[in-house]
């Protein structure tokens, strides 16, 4: 079991590096600042009993688990705004009020702007599936080198594997990730 003084020092250890890793993921330092301190509370609360050699897998799981999350949450926050931003003014620079019909002037463009979106929400959609159905290791791997931006080295200490290991688990993942998306008809 770590103790407090372990459990504080490792923590104080991996600031500076879990907080370069989230901006990396995210681009913002506030929110990377909010995604460290979240996952550095979850680790405390939830596994601050656990040996202190477990620490850092678990701190790094913790991490990426909250970085997916911040995602999630943006994901579906942009959905609503960029549908309420879009009837927030008509054409006419009149403002909108949402309870009202909406009534549009130029139904063509929305139109082919709505087909677009959904396109891409579906191609997204998809490219997630084919993401999660990865290998463990190597959906972990693909994640922390393509989402999250992080050198082969970087990715392997997280992982706790080599760095011809991590470059192995990535290769399998794009060949298997290109392949999966051929085959439903998307081409990147």
């Amino acid at each position: 079991m770590a103790t407090d003084k372990e459990l504080s020092d490792f923590l104080a250890g991996v600031e500076k590096r879990a907080f370069k890793q989230a901006v990396y993921a995210v681009r913002k330092d506030e929110s990377a600042l909010d995604i460290v301190q979240d996952a550095m509370i979850k680790l405390a609360e939830k596994y601050g009993d656990k040996p202190s050699a477990e620490l850092p897998m678990l701190f790094q799981r913790i991490l990426q688990n909250t970085i997916s999350d911040f995602f999630r949450r943006e994901k579906v926050r942009n959905t609503w705004v960029s549908l309420f931003s879009s009837m927030s003014t008509t054409s006419d620079g009149e403002d909108f009020d949402v309870l009202e019909i909406y009534q549009n002037e130029s139904e063509n463009d929305t139109v082919e702007s709505s087909a677009e979106k959904l396109e891409r929400a579906e191609v997204l959609g998809i490219i997630e599936e084919e993401v999660e159905k990865l290998p463990a290791r190597q959906r972990e791997a693909f994640l922390m080198r393509y989402w999250n931006d992080m050198d082969v080295a970087e990715t392997a200490e997280a992982m706790k594997c080599s760095v011809g290991s991590v470059k192995t688990h990535c290769s399998r993942a794009t060949h298997a990730l290109a392949k999966a998306l051929k085959a439903r008809g998307i081409e990147l």
